[in-house]
Protein backbone atom coordinates (compact mmCIF):
# COMPACT_ATOMS: atom_id res chain seq x y z
CA UNK A 1 0.00 0.00 0.00
CA UNK A 2 2.19 3.04 -1.23
CA UNK A 3 -0.29 5.04 -2.75
CA UNK A 4 -1.49 8.48 -1.21
CA UNK A 5 -5.14 9.16 -0.71
CA UNK A 6 -7.20 11.24 -1.92
CA UNK A 7 -7.17 14.99 0.22
CA UNK A 8 -10.55 16.05 1.35
CA UNK A 9 -12.29 19.45 -0.73
CA UNK A 10 -10.20 22.10 0.60
CA UNK A 11 -12.61 24.87 -0.04
CA UNK A 12 -14.61 22.35 2.24
CA UNK A 13 -12.10 21.87 5.14
CA UNK A 14 -11.32 25.60 4.87
CA UNK A 15 -14.98 25.77 5.25
CA UNK A 16 -15.37 23.81 8.42
CA UNK A 17 -12.15 25.44 9.99
CA UNK A 18 -13.70 28.69 9.40
CA UNK A 19 -16.99 27.01 11.61
CA UNK A 20 -15.03 26.22 14.46
CA UNK A 21 -13.01 29.18 14.81
CA UNK A 22 -16.35 31.06 14.88
CA UNK A 23 -18.18 28.46 16.97
CA UNK A 24 -15.38 26.74 19.42
CA UNK A 25 -13.18 29.98 19.46
CA UNK A 26 -9.41 30.45 18.37
CA UNK A 27 -6.78 27.42 18.60
CA UNK A 28 -8.69 24.63 19.06
CA UNK A 29 -6.26 21.67 18.18
CA UNK A 30 -6.62 19.83 15.21
CA UNK A 31 -4.52 16.17 14.49
CA UNK A 32 -2.42 16.75 11.23
CA UNK A 33 -1.54 19.53 8.55
CA UNK A 34 -4.48 18.49 6.91
CA UNK A 35 -7.11 18.05 9.10
CA UNK A 36 -9.09 14.56 9.07
CA UNK A 37 -13.50 15.23 8.45
CA UNK A 38 -14.32 11.76 9.89
CA UNK A 39 -17.61 10.70 9.86
CA UNK A 40 -18.10 6.78 10.05
CA UNK A 41 -16.18 4.70 12.16
CA UNK A 42 -16.22 0.63 12.72
CA UNK A 43 -13.75 -1.75 14.44
CA UNK A 44 -10.18 -0.71 13.92
CA UNK A 45 -11.18 1.61 10.70
CA UNK A 46 -12.33 5.14 9.93
CA UNK A 47 -13.94 7.13 7.10
CA UNK A 48 -13.90 10.47 6.16
CA UNK A 49 -16.32 12.55 3.93
CA UNK A 50 -14.79 11.52 1.24
CA UNK A 51 -14.81 7.71 1.29
CA UNK A 52 -11.22 7.30 2.51
CA UNK A 53 -10.63 4.18 4.65
CA UNK A 54 -8.27 5.17 7.45
CA UNK A 55 -6.43 1.59 9.58
CA UNK A 56 -6.86 3.62 12.94
CA UNK A 57 -3.28 3.08 15.13
CA UNK A 58 -3.90 5.94 18.11
CA UNK A 59 -7.03 6.09 19.52
CA UNK A 60 -7.79 4.73 22.91
CA UNK A 61 -11.41 5.83 23.77
CA UNK A 62 -13.04 2.96 21.35
CA UNK A 63 -11.45 0.49 23.27
CA UNK A 64 -12.67 -2.61 22.06
CA UNK A 65 -13.03 -1.14 18.54
CA UNK A 66 -15.26 2.11 17.49
CA UNK A 67 -19.05 1.68 17.22
CA UNK A 68 -18.73 -1.99 18.96
CA UNK A 69 -22.21 -3.78 19.02
CA UNK A 70 -21.90 -5.17 22.18
CA UNK A 71 -21.38 -2.07 23.31
CA UNK A 72 -24.25 -0.15 21.35
CA UNK A 73 -26.67 -2.45 22.39
CA UNK A 74 -26.44 -1.50 25.76
CA UNK A 75 -26.46 1.90 25.84
CA UNK A 76 -29.82 1.39 23.41
CA UNK A 77 -30.87 -0.72 25.49
CA UNK A 78 -30.12 1.19 28.80
CA UNK A 79 -31.31 4.08 27.37
CA UNK A 80 -34.75 2.71 26.37
CA UNK A 81 -35.29 1.68 30.10
CA UNK A 82 -34.00 4.61 32.72
CA UNK A 83 -31.01 7.16 32.76
CA UNK A 84 -30.81 8.98 35.77
CA UNK A 85 -28.32 9.91 38.69
CA UNK A 86 -26.83 8.58 41.68
CA UNK A 87 -29.18 9.85 44.41
CA UNK A 88 -31.72 7.02 43.12
CA UNK A 89 -30.74 3.62 44.11
CA UNK A 90 -29.91 1.52 40.97
CA UNK A 91 -28.32 -1.57 40.79
CA UNK A 92 -26.28 -1.17 37.72
CA UNK A 93 -23.40 1.05 39.33
CA UNK A 94 -23.30 -1.18 42.26
CA UNK A 95 -22.96 -4.65 39.92
CA UNK A 96 -20.37 -2.37 37.92
CA UNK A 97 -18.19 -1.57 40.40
CA UNK A 98 -17.92 -4.64 42.27
CA UNK A 99 -16.57 -6.21 38.91
CA UNK A 100 -14.32 -3.36 38.25
CA UNK A 101 -12.93 -3.53 41.72
CA UNK A 102 -12.35 -7.26 41.57
CA UNK A 103 -9.37 -6.38 39.09
CA UNK A 104 -7.35 -4.36 41.65
CA UNK A 105 -5.59 -5.86 45.54
CA UNK A 106 -8.20 -6.35 47.56
CA UNK A 107 -7.53 -3.33 50.00
CA UNK A 108 -8.96 -0.70 46.14
CA UNK A 109 -12.31 -1.85 46.93
CA UNK A 110 -14.74 1.35 46.72
CA UNK A 111 -14.63 3.83 43.76
CA UNK A 112 -16.68 6.58 42.35
CA UNK A 113 -17.71 7.78 38.87
CA UNK A 114 -17.01 10.77 37.24
CA UNK A 115 -17.80 11.65 33.67
CA UNK A 116 -14.24 12.45 32.63
CA UNK A 117 -10.32 11.82 33.63
CA UNK A 118 -9.83 15.11 34.20
CA UNK A 119 -12.66 14.81 37.00
CA UNK A 120 -10.94 11.66 38.59
CA UNK A 121 -7.87 13.45 38.90
CA UNK A 122 -9.16 16.38 40.54
CA UNK A 123 -11.10 14.33 42.94
CA UNK A 124 -7.39 12.21 43.47
CA UNK A 125 -5.98 15.53 45.20
CA UNK A 126 -9.14 16.33 47.28
CA UNK A 127 -8.82 12.47 48.32
CA UNK A 128 -5.05 13.15 49.25
CA UNK A 129 -5.56 16.56 50.97
CA UNK A 130 -8.38 15.04 52.93
CA UNK A 131 -6.15 12.14 54.32
CA UNK A 132 -2.76 14.15 54.63
CA UNK A 133 -4.29 17.29 55.57
CA UNK A 134 -1.81 19.04 53.16
CA UNK A 135 -1.49 20.43 49.30
CA UNK A 136 1.52 19.99 47.97
CA UNK A 137 1.83 17.56 44.53
CA UNK A 138 4.80 16.22 42.88
CA UNK A 139 4.57 15.45 39.05
CA UNK A 140 6.74 14.40 36.19
CA UNK A 141 7.72 17.18 34.15
CA UNK A 142 6.44 16.24 30.57
CA UNK A 143 2.66 14.55 31.21
CA UNK A 144 -0.78 15.52 31.37
CA UNK A 145 -3.39 14.57 33.50
CA UNK A 146 -6.67 16.70 32.44
CA UNK A 147 -8.39 20.30 32.68
CA UNK A 148 -9.72 21.54 35.61
CA UNK A 149 -8.08 24.35 37.39
CA UNK A 150 -6.00 22.42 39.82
CA UNK A 151 -5.01 19.41 37.36
CA UNK A 152 -4.17 20.93 34.53
CA UNK A 153 -1.39 22.53 36.52
CA UNK A 154 0.06 19.12 36.84
CA UNK A 155 1.45 19.50 33.16
CA UNK A 156 4.40 21.88 33.37
CA UNK A 157 3.54 23.39 29.74
CA UNK A 158 0.04 23.71 29.87
CA UNK A 159 0.15 26.83 32.74
CA UNK A 160 -1.10 30.23 31.80
CA UNK A 161 0.87 32.35 34.16
CA UNK A 162 -2.53 34.02 35.85
CA UNK A 163 -2.51 31.43 38.74
CA UNK A 164 -0.37 29.86 41.34
CA UNK A 165 0.77 26.59 40.74
CA UNK A 166 3.35 26.68 43.79
CA UNK A 167 1.74 23.55 45.37
CA UNK A 168 2.72 21.57 42.38
CA UNK A 169 6.89 20.60 42.32
CA UNK A 170 8.16 18.36 39.19
CA UNK A 171 10.64 15.55 38.53
CA UNK A 172 12.12 14.63 35.35
CA UNK A 173 10.17 11.85 33.41
CA UNK A 174 12.54 8.77 33.16
CA UNK A 175 13.81 8.12 29.84
CA UNK A 176 15.31 4.73 29.13
CA UNK A 177 17.24 5.83 26.07
CA UNK A 178 19.17 8.70 27.57
CA UNK A 179 19.31 7.29 30.92
CA UNK A 180 19.01 9.76 34.03
CA UNK A 181 21.59 9.34 36.27
CA UNK A 182 23.50 6.59 34.89
CA UNK A 183 25.07 8.05 31.77
CA UNK A 184 27.90 5.55 31.82
CA UNK A 185 25.45 2.85 32.21
CA UNK A 186 27.39 1.04 34.75
CA UNK A 187 24.63 1.20 37.47
CA UNK A 188 22.12 -0.19 34.64
CA UNK A 189 17.83 0.84 35.49
CA UNK A 190 18.39 0.09 39.28
CA UNK A 191 20.40 3.50 39.31
CA UNK A 192 17.67 5.17 36.92
CA UNK A 193 15.12 4.36 39.44
CA UNK A 194 17.16 5.24 42.52
CA UNK A 195 17.86 8.65 40.54
CA UNK A 196 14.69 8.75 40.20
CA UNK A 197 13.21 8.64 43.55
CA UNK A 198 15.83 10.67 44.74
CA UNK A 199 14.24 13.55 42.96
CA UNK A 200 11.48 12.82 44.34
CA UNK A 201 12.73 12.81 48.01
CA UNK A 202 13.97 16.58 46.86
CA UNK A 203 10.82 17.73 45.73
CA UNK A 204 9.37 16.20 49.11
CA UNK A 205 11.66 17.72 51.08
CA UNK A 206 11.21 21.28 48.87
CA UNK A 207 7.18 21.09 49.82
CA UNK A 208 7.41 20.05 53.46
CA UNK A 209 9.49 23.30 53.62
CA UNK A 210 6.96 25.20 52.04
CA UNK A 211 2.92 26.91 53.66
CA UNK A 212 1.66 23.48 51.19
CA UNK A 213 3.01 20.30 52.61
CA UNK A 214 3.60 16.80 50.96
CA UNK A 215 0.13 15.38 49.98
CA UNK A 216 0.94 12.94 46.80
CA UNK A 217 2.80 11.94 43.87
CA UNK A 218 0.85 11.79 40.37
CA UNK A 219 2.17 9.69 37.70
CA UNK A 220 1.21 7.19 34.96
CA UNK A 221 2.44 4.40 35.71
CA UNK A 222 3.69 3.47 32.06
CA UNK A 223 4.57 7.33 31.55
CA UNK A 224 2.91 7.06 28.40
CA UNK A 225 2.79 10.72 27.04
CA UNK A 226 6.80 11.29 28.50
CA UNK A 227 7.70 8.17 25.81
CA UNK A 228 6.71 4.89 27.31
CA UNK A 229 10.22 4.17 28.44
CA UNK A 230 11.13 0.51 28.67
CA UNK A 231 11.38 0.16 32.36
CA UNK A 232 11.57 -3.47 34.30
CA UNK A 233 9.26 -4.37 36.79
CA UNK A 234 9.76 -2.61 40.23
CA UNK A 235 11.47 -0.40 38.75
CA UNK A 236 8.65 2.69 41.04
CA UNK A 237 9.01 0.13 43.78
CA UNK A 238 12.04 2.45 45.57
CA UNK A 239 9.95 5.51 44.41
CA UNK A 240 6.61 4.12 46.65
CA UNK A 241 8.99 3.64 49.54
CA UNK A 242 10.25 7.21 49.53
CA UNK A 243 6.48 8.77 49.07
CA UNK A 244 5.20 6.22 51.98
CA UNK A 245 8.00 7.04 53.65
CA UNK A 246 7.47 10.69 54.19
CA UNK A 247 3.61 9.90 55.09
CA UNK A 248 2.25 10.84 51.19
CA UNK A 249 -0.28 9.22 49.16
CA UNK A 250 0.39 7.66 45.81
CA UNK A 251 -1.74 8.51 42.88
CA UNK A 252 -1.78 6.38 39.42
CA UNK A 253 -3.32 7.69 36.21
CA UNK A 254 -4.46 4.65 34.55
CA UNK A 255 -6.39 6.39 32.15
CA UNK A 256 -3.77 5.58 29.11
CA UNK A 257 -2.21 1.50 30.17
CA UNK A 258 -5.17 -0.02 31.80
CA UNK A 259 -7.73 -1.92 31.11
CA UNK A 260 -5.88 -4.87 30.00
CA UNK A 261 -3.60 -2.84 27.08
CA UNK A 262 -0.42 -3.33 28.33
CA UNK A 263 -0.99 -7.27 27.88
CA UNK A 264 1.22 -8.38 30.42
CA UNK A 265 -1.45 -6.92 33.60
CA UNK A 266 -4.72 -5.17 33.53
CA UNK A 267 -3.10 -2.42 35.19
CA UNK A 268 -0.06 -0.28 34.44
CA UNK A 269 1.20 -0.29 38.30
CA UNK A 270 0.63 -4.47 38.30
CA UNK A 271 3.59 -4.43 36.62
CA UNK A 272 5.31 -2.05 38.70
CA UNK A 273 4.69 -4.55 41.35
CA UNK A 274 2.90 -1.45 43.66
CA UNK A 275 0.04 -1.05 45.66
CA UNK A 276 -1.08 2.70 45.17
CA UNK A 277 -3.45 5.11 47.27
CA UNK A 278 -5.28 6.16 44.80
CA UNK A 279 -6.30 5.09 41.26
CA UNK A 280 -7.96 7.65 38.86
CA UNK A 281 -9.68 5.98 35.45
CA UNK A 282 -11.24 7.84 32.37
CA UNK A 283 -11.10 7.70 28.53
CA UNK A 284 -11.91 4.13 27.62
CA UNK A 285 -13.83 2.81 30.33
CA UNK A 286 -17.06 3.01 28.35
CA UNK A 287 -15.57 2.66 24.91
CA UNK A 288 -16.40 6.64 24.42
CA UNK A 289 -19.44 7.22 26.18
CA UNK A 290 -18.07 9.55 28.54
CA UNK A 291 -16.84 8.41 31.58
CA UNK A 292 -14.04 8.11 34.34
CA UNK A 293 -13.73 6.98 37.97
CA UNK A 294 -11.41 7.18 41.41
CA UNK A 295 -10.89 3.47 42.79
CA UNK A 296 -9.59 3.83 46.64
CA UNK A 297 -9.45 2.04 49.65
CA UNK A 298 -12.65 2.38 52.01
CA UNK A 299 -10.81 5.22 54.54
CA UNK A 300 -9.24 7.16 51.88
CA UNK A 301 -12.96 7.17 50.53
CA UNK A 302 -14.48 8.08 54.26
CA UNK A 303 -12.21 10.68 54.39
CA UNK A 304 -12.75 12.36 51.53
CA UNK A 305 -16.83 11.92 51.72
CA UNK A 306 -16.08 13.33 55.07
CA UNK A 307 -14.01 16.38 53.92
CA UNK A 308 -16.43 17.07 51.08
CA UNK A 309 -20.12 17.27 49.98
CA UNK A 310 -19.44 15.78 46.74
CA UNK A 311 -22.03 15.04 43.77
CA UNK A 312 -22.39 14.36 39.95
CA UNK A 313 -24.70 14.27 38.17
CA UNK A 314 -23.74 12.22 35.15
CA UNK A 315 -21.48 10.42 37.00
CA UNK A 316 -21.96 6.80 37.07
CA UNK A 317 -25.43 7.03 35.50
CA UNK A 318 -27.29 4.05 34.69
CA UNK A 319 -26.25 4.54 30.57
CA UNK A 320 -22.69 4.67 31.10
CA UNK A 321 -22.36 1.62 33.77
CA UNK A 322 -24.06 -0.63 30.82
CA UNK A 323 -21.60 1.34 28.40
CA UNK A 324 -18.20 -0.17 30.97
CA UNK A 325 -19.67 -3.16 32.00
CA UNK A 326 -19.75 -4.47 27.98
CA UNK A 327 -16.38 -3.48 27.95
CA UNK A 328 -15.51 -5.49 30.62
CA UNK A 329 -17.74 -8.42 29.29
CA UNK A 330 -15.19 -7.50 25.37
CA UNK A 331 -12.25 -7.89 27.13
CA UNK A 332 -13.33 -11.21 28.59
CA UNK A 333 -15.01 -12.72 26.35
CA UNK A 334 -12.90 -12.11 23.44
CA UNK A 335 -9.31 -12.46 25.30
CA UNK A 336 -8.30 -8.87 24.34
CA UNK A 337 -5.56 -8.88 26.89
CA UNK A 338 -4.23 -11.72 25.68
CA UNK A 339 -4.37 -10.27 22.02
CA UNK A 340 -3.09 -7.18 23.41
CA UNK A 341 0.10 -9.40 24.68
CA UNK A 342 0.64 -11.46 21.06
CA UNK A 343 -0.24 -8.78 18.30
CA UNK A 344 2.24 -5.88 20.96
CA UNK A 345 5.13 -8.70 20.60
CA UNK A 346 4.49 -9.22 16.98
CA UNK A 347 4.69 -5.38 16.48
CA UNK A 348 7.74 -4.76 18.30
CA UNK A 349 9.52 -7.35 16.11
CA UNK A 350 8.66 -5.53 13.13
CA UNK A 351 9.47 -2.66 14.63
CA UNK A 352 13.19 -3.76 15.35
CA UNK A 353 13.31 -4.76 11.78
CA UNK A 354 12.38 -1.42 10.83
CA UNK A 355 15.49 -0.13 13.19
CA UNK A 356 17.86 -2.84 11.58
CA UNK A 357 16.59 -1.06 7.99
CA UNK A 358 16.56 2.74 9.16
CA UNK A 359 19.18 4.47 11.06
CA UNK A 360 16.98 7.25 11.83
CA UNK A 361 15.04 5.16 14.29
CA UNK A 362 17.14 5.04 17.51
CA UNK A 363 15.14 3.21 19.80
CA UNK A 364 11.61 1.01 19.76
CA UNK A 365 9.73 -0.04 22.80
CA UNK A 366 6.58 -0.48 24.21
CA UNK A 367 3.89 -3.21 25.72
CA UNK A 368 0.71 -4.65 24.71
CA UNK A 369 -1.67 -2.21 22.51
CA UNK A 370 1.20 0.58 22.95
CA UNK A 371 4.64 0.49 21.29
CA UNK A 372 6.47 2.75 18.97
CA UNK A 373 9.90 4.25 18.17
CA UNK A 374 12.28 6.87 19.05
CA UNK A 375 13.35 8.96 15.62
CA UNK A 376 16.83 10.64 16.10
CA UNK A 377 19.41 12.81 13.55
CA UNK A 378 21.85 11.14 14.86
CA UNK A 379 21.91 7.34 16.64
CA UNK A 380 25.74 8.72 18.24
CA UNK A 381 24.54 11.91 19.54
CA UNK A 382 20.64 10.88 19.96
CA UNK A 383 19.57 14.00 18.69
CA UNK A 384 16.01 14.43 17.97
CA UNK A 385 14.27 14.09 15.00
CA UNK A 386 10.85 16.09 16.06
CA UNK A 387 10.21 17.36 12.47
CA UNK A 388 10.67 14.88 10.57
CA UNK A 389 8.76 12.38 13.03
CA UNK A 390 6.10 14.90 12.86
CA UNK A 391 6.50 14.38 8.77
CA UNK A 392 5.81 10.71 8.79
CA UNK A 393 2.85 11.42 10.76
CA UNK A 394 1.12 13.20 8.70
CA UNK A 395 2.69 10.97 5.32
CA UNK A 396 1.14 8.08 6.84
CA UNK A 397 -2.20 9.70 7.39
CA UNK A 398 -2.15 10.66 3.90
CA UNK A 399 -1.80 6.70 2.91
CA UNK A 400 -4.21 5.89 5.17
CA UNK A 401 -2.83 5.46 8.83
CA UNK A 402 -3.56 7.34 11.78
CA UNK A 403 -0.72 7.18 14.02
CA UNK A 404 0.68 10.38 16.24
CA UNK A 405 4.22 11.49 17.61
CA UNK A 406 4.88 12.45 21.48
CA UNK A 407 7.59 12.79 24.09
CA UNK A 408 9.42 15.62 25.16
CA UNK A 409 10.78 16.66 21.79
CA UNK A 410 7.61 15.10 19.87
CA UNK A 411 10.15 12.88 18.34
CA UNK A 412 8.81 9.06 19.11
CA UNK A 413 5.78 7.72 16.85
CA UNK A 414 2.67 6.72 18.99
CA UNK A 415 1.09 4.27 18.14
CA UNK A 416 -1.85 2.90 20.45
CA UNK A 417 -4.89 1.28 18.36
CA UNK A 418 -7.71 -0.40 19.80
CA UNK A 419 -7.77 -3.54 21.54
CA UNK A 420 -8.98 -5.53 19.03
CA UNK A 421 -6.18 -4.58 16.64
CA UNK A 422 -4.66 -7.83 15.07
CA UNK A 423 -1.47 -9.01 13.58
CA UNK A 424 -2.64 -8.63 10.07
CA UNK A 425 -3.25 -4.88 11.41
CA UNK A 426 0.08 -4.42 12.12
CA UNK A 427 1.52 -5.76 9.24
CA UNK A 428 -0.29 -3.41 7.40
CA UNK A 429 0.83 -0.64 9.59
CA UNK A 430 4.65 -1.73 9.36
CA UNK A 431 4.24 -2.01 5.22
CA UNK A 432 3.23 1.10 4.96
CA UNK A 433 5.69 2.53 7.54
CA UNK A 434 8.47 1.13 5.85
CA UNK A 435 7.32 2.55 2.32
CA UNK A 436 6.72 6.29 4.10
CA UNK A 437 10.15 6.08 5.91
CA UNK A 438 11.85 5.07 2.63
CA UNK A 439 10.70 7.84 1.01
CA UNK A 440 11.23 10.51 2.99
CA UNK A 441 14.17 12.51 3.19
CA UNK A 442 15.82 12.48 7.09
CA UNK A 443 16.25 16.36 7.89
CA UNK A 444 14.84 18.29 10.92
CA UNK A 445 13.51 21.25 10.66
Amino acid sequence: MTETTTQMNPNAAAAIMARRRRLLGPNVATFYDEPVHIVKGDGVWLWDADGRKYLDCYNNVPHVGHCNPRVVEAIARQSAVLNTHTRYLHEGILDYLERLTATFDASLSTALLTCTGSEANDVALRMAEAVTGQRGVIATDNTYHGNTTAVSQLAAGNTSGLGSADFVRFVPAPDSYRPQGDEDGGGGMAQTARFFADAVAERIAELKASEFGFSALILCPFFLNEGFPDLPEGWLKPTADVVRKAGGLIIVDEVQPGFGRIGSHMWGHQRQGIVPDIITLGKPMANGYPMGGVVTAPDTMAAFRTAYRYFNTFGGNPVACAAAMAVLDELADRRLMAQAREVGAHARERLAALAQKYEVIGDTRGAGMIFGAELVLDRGSKAPAGAFADRIANEMRRRGIMLNTLGRSGNTLKIRPPMIFTKENADLLFEVLDDVLAATPVVDD
